[in-house]
C-alpha cells in the first residue's frame, strides 16, 4: 500500500491501536497547531515503528493541549529492513544528509565506524535519530532502523557474525562495474560499508579483504564523494540483492 503525501505524518513512542490516545509534547503541538494551524477534529498520519501507520484526529481539551486519537490503520507494519549500514561518520551537514538517505533507501541498522582516515565524529546519537526519524516522516518510512554506538573498524571485524556479508566499495579496485560481482553472492543478509572522505588506508583494505565475509566493489569510473557513493552502492545492491527486486 502506498503511502499518502497529502497528509501530515508524525512520529510518536505510544502504542497505537483504534482508540489509542497520545498528548503532543510541547514541540509537536507547536509545530502541528501553531506552524500547520490544524486544529480540533483536523486528520494527520501517525505511526511509532512497530504498529503500522494510523490516521488520528486531533482533540483539543484545552486551548494548550492536544491529544492525538488514532481512529484507523492506514498502512500495515512491514518486515523490518535487513540492509545493515556501516559508515565512517562525515562531517555534521554531511553526515545528516547519509543519515537521511540511508533510511531513505531501506537501512535496517546504522552502524558508525571509525577509521583511520574519518574526518568526521559522532557528537550525537540523539542528533543522529533525530534525523533518522525526520527522514521516515518525510518519505512514508514506518520501519526506524536503530542507531548503534560507533566502534572501530577493526573490532567490529573480530565479532561479526559470519552469516552476515559485509560489502565494502573499494576505489582502488581493479574492476569498475560491480554488478557481476554483486550477482555472484550468495547470502541475502548483507552490510555495506562506506569508508571516509579520505577513504580506506592500506591496512584497512588489506585487513578488509583478508575476511572471507567481506566483499569489495568497484562504484564506476569516477571517483565519488562519500555521501554520494553511499547512495550509489545502496541502489546497486538494492537493486540486485535487496528489496528493489
Amino acid at each position: 500500500m502506498r503511502a499518502n503525501f497529502r497528509m501530515q505524518r508524525l512520529f510518536i513512542e505510544n502504542a497505537l491501536h483504534a482508540g489509542a490516545k497520545h498528548e503532543a509534547t510541547r514541540e509537536q503541538f507547536n509545530y502541528l497547531i501553531n506552524v500547520l494551524r490544524l486544529g480540533e477534529g483536523s486528520s494527520l498520519l501517525v505511526f511509532n515503528g512497530r504498529d503500522g501507520e494510523w490516521r488520528a484526529e486531533i482533540a483539543m481539551p484545552s486551548r494548550k493541549q492536544a491529544v492525538l486519537v488514532a481512529v484507523e490503520q492506514t498502512r500495515p507494519q512491514p518486515a523490518p529492513c535487513d540492509l545493515v549500514y556501516l559508515f565512517a561518520p562525515l562531517k555534521v551537514g554531511r553526515l545528516d544528509y547519509l543519515v537521511q538517505k540511508a533510511v531513505e533507501m531501506g537501512a535496517g541498522v546504522l552502524q558508525p565506524v571509525m577509521t583511520q582516515h574519518v574526518q568526521g565524529k559522532i557528537g550525537s546519537l540523539e542528533r543522529v535519530r533525530a534525523n533518522v526519524i525526520e527522514a521516515a516522516e518525510q518519505c512514508g518510512v514506518l520501519g526506524i532502523p536503530a542507531v548503534e554506538e560507533p566502534r572501530k573498524l577493526e573490532d567490529l571485524l573480530i565479532d561479526w557474525p559470519r552469516d552476515r556479508r559485509i560489502v565494502f566499495c573499494d576505489e582502488g579496485n581493479d574492476s569498475q562495474n560491480p554488478l557481476p560481482i554483486l550477482e555472484g553472492i550468495a547470502e541475502r543478509r548483507l552490510a555495506l560499508l562506506i569508508g571516509p572522505e579520505g577513504g580506506f588506508s592500506e591496512a584497512e583494505r588489506d585487513l578488509l579483504r583478508s575476511r572471507d565475509f567481506v566483499t569489495a566493489i568497484p562504484l564506476g569510473p569516477r571517483i565519488l564523494r562519500a555521501d554520494t557513493a553511499a547512495v550509489a552502492a545502496m541502489a546497486v545492491i538494492q537493486a540486485t540483492l535487496g528489496d528493489w527486486r
